[in-house]
């Protein structure tokens, strides 16, 4: 591995990023699981921008952008983010123009962070994150002891809550609204679903989607729903404050926010 120096010279924002990993042992275990969510998402990014679906390429070049945030690639999250917003507002020409600039900027970072840790191939089947695994349990179990459900498309932010308690609470992770409510259906005759981060940017079936489920199926007293987002614009916040959550926390976040904010929605559950 070499040292930091090769990243902030490679345009890597290292001590913004340390905000949320808090050091760089963490930093180190953690960045690799960039290159397995870019590899994953840039697929599917040609694939909407291909059929002109923006709608799914926003949620996309979304993930990417907070991917990038997290790390400290300055560079291509902004590239994202202008993206993400020209897409949402249905600028596909916009889209067009710059698409290969940040699949270059995407592609320069991945060779970056392979050279960073002395790794010339990272393949998505056989270098998935070993250090420290996290007690994550499978989707769709029913729980037989307390746990917190995190729905996110993002593997950095599931990873990441999933160490935060690994040890304190069994944690289940749902990568899209589809799974999460096959979750909460599967588990909504029990009391172990102790709280809940839901992330409302997700593809396919959104976060509202869940929220809305939840909301039909009186359940958001009984599994208590905190939001995790990237989306702090207010139409997003005063439309999630319509239904009765807990909390809304912006991302980036770091280990001391997700404590906070699950705290207090596992004592909501209990005030209930």
């Amino acid at each position: 591995m070499m040292n930091v120096e090769f990243l902030t010279k490679n345009g890597v924002d290292v001590e913004k990023s340390l905000e949320l990993f808090g050091d760089m042992e963490t930093y180190n275990d953690t960045i690799g699981e960039f290159i397995l969510g870019a590899q994953s998402k840039l697929p599917r990014l040609e694939e909407y921008k291909n059929a002109k679906d923006m709608n799914n390429y926003a949620i996309y070049v979304h993930s990417l952008k907070s991917d990038a945030k997290y790390f400290g690639f300055t560079k291509l999250a902004e590239l994202a983010y202008n993206q993400e917003m020209k897409s949402k507002a249905g600028d596909i020409y916009y889209i067009y123009d710059t698409y290969d600039e940040l699949v270059e900027e995407t592609n320069r970072l991945i060779h970056v962070i392979k050279q960073y840790l002395g790794k010339e191939d990272i393949d998505p089947e056989s270098e998935a994150p070993t250090q420290q695994e996290p007690s994550i349990i499978s989707n769709r179990e029913v729980y037989m002891e307390p746990t917190i459900l995190v729905a996110d498309d993002s593997n950095i932010v599931r990873n990441f809550v999933s160490r935060i308690f690994d040890g304190t609470y069994k944690v289940s992770i749902a990568k899209d609204g589809k799974e999460t409510i096959e979750i909460i259906k599967a588990n909504q005759n029990n009391d172990n679903v102790k709280a809940i981060l839901l992330d409302l940017n997700m593809p396919e079936v959104d976060g509202f989607a869940v929220l809305e489920y939840m909301k039909e199926n009186n359940l958001l007293r009984k599994m208590p729903v905190s939001i995790i987002s990237g989306d702090s614009s207010k139409e997003t916040i005063d439309k999630a404050f319509t239904y009765p959550i807990v909390d809304m926390i912006k991302k980036p976040f770091n280990d001391t926010d997700i404590k906070r904010v699950v705290e207090r929605t596992i004592y909501f559950k209990e005030m209930n």
